[in-house]
């Protein structure tokens, strides 16, 4: 892209990455285009405002956040949560069979060959039903109407990550400020209590600053989830014929391996910025103060890499993602149980379109249907 310096090699990237003072993190969530005046009136009615918190944060104040945040997503917490994940799942699995089922009995009726007619989108009737709801639980907030949350999430990484026109922007900002309305009034009422709302209160961080954080976490805890779920099912049934790949899934336990391998070819946050602090040397590179940088975080080593090459997918040192853990565990518990419950579909489209920002990706649409007997 234009005007970003790119770093691709891995070696180099954790480089970057580990240097925290001399590459700086806050451009990280600065809009990619430049967001027109008309805009930014739209946001400032609504008293749109992100600090620097955490993602685009330094210094001791990240530090004393990231800690409270972290309490929330400890490996003992997220391992907790397998079994609400499961449950989820095998509710969502039921539908989609439901759904297929009556499908095939429609087209049966109408003259239809058996099968044929019984499409389901895993995308919108499986995937993104499960991480909001998780994310709503373990922060302790209320978990939106999901058609509206899929909107305000995709329209956000849109208006920051996307190329959107000035028309485009206008429809998007709308979009944000409604969010973060809901959101401000959401870290209003958890001033006490258990939530995390709750713990950055007391840790007397401001409310614009607690919905900076909530604002991308709640985007990053479940849209950025959805999104990786929907490319591992994707590519998992793409693969089902010569690699076996699903059936193999269906084993207890197998969804890890295959995750991690979809983390280091492609992630759903496949590239992240930064910016250099001053003049410095990267390998034998010259990097000026200033400099914006395209970190590839994802791709570079294919999906059959060893076992550390996905490490970077979530990041590396002190701005590594917090729920990494958790994001990892839903995908493999979602492609595991979806293979058990669901272990003769197949793709009903092989090239579906995706939605391709600067720093997210992921189909538009896994749309399944049964196996012909």
């Amino acid at each position: 892209m234009s005007g970003l310096l790119a770093v691709t090699d891995p070696a180099d990237v954790r480089e970057v990455l580990r240097r925290a003072d001399d590459f700086e993190p806050h451009n990280a969530l600065v809009s990619v285009t430049p967001i027109g005046p008309e805009a930014l009136r739209i946001l400032s009615r609504a008293r749109f405002a992100l600090p620097s918190v955490l993602a685009s944060a330094t210094g001791e104040r990240h530090l004393q956040v990231r800690r409270v945040v972290a309490k929330h997503f400890t490996p003992a917490t997220v391992a907790g949560l397998a079994p609400r994940i499961r449950e989820l799942t095998l509710e969502r699995c039921r539908e989609v069979d439901a759904a297929l089922d009556g499908g095939a009995r429609s087209a049966r009726a109408s003259g239809h060959g058996p099968g044929e007619g019984a499409v389901v989108d895993l995308v919108h009737e499986l995937s993104r039903h499960i991480p909001p709801v998780v994310m709503s639980e373990l922060i302790g907030s209320r978990c939106p109407d999901l058609d509206t949350l899929n909107r305000w999430s995709r329209d956000s990484l849109e208006l920051f990550w996307g190329w959107p026109d000035p028309d485009r922007q206008l429809v998007l900002a709308a979009s944000a400020a409604e969010f973060y309305a809901w959101l401000r009034d959401e870290v209003e009422a958890h001033r006490n209590g258990d939530s995390l709302y709750a713990a950055l209160h007391r840790a007397g961080l401001t409310v614009p600053e607690i919905c900076s954080l909530g604002y991308f976490l709640v985007i990053a805890g479940q849209e950025t989830t959805t999104q990786l779920i929907n490319i591992a099912l994707f590519r998992a049934l793409e693969s089902a014929d010569e690699r076996g790949t699903w059936g193999d899934l269906a084993r207890e336990g197998a969804g890890p391996a295959y995750v991690r391998r979809v983390l280091a070819a492609e992630s759903s946050v496949p590239t992240w910025r930064r910016v250099a602090a001053r003049d410095t040397v990267l390998g034998e590179r010259h990097i000026p103060a200033g400099a914006e940088i395209l970190l590839t975080l994802t791709g570079e080593h294919g999906m059959d890499a060893g076992r550390t090459a996905y490490t970077l997918a979530f990041g590396y040192g002190l701005h590594r993602c917090l729920g990494a853990g958790l994001a990892e565990l839903e995908t493999s518990l979602v492609l595991e149980e979806t293979a058990r419950c669901l272990p003769n579909i197949v793709l009903a489209e092989t090239n579906p379109s995706w939605t391709r920002l600067l720093s997210f990706q992921t189909p538009d649409r896994v749309l399944v249907t049964r196996r012909a007997s």
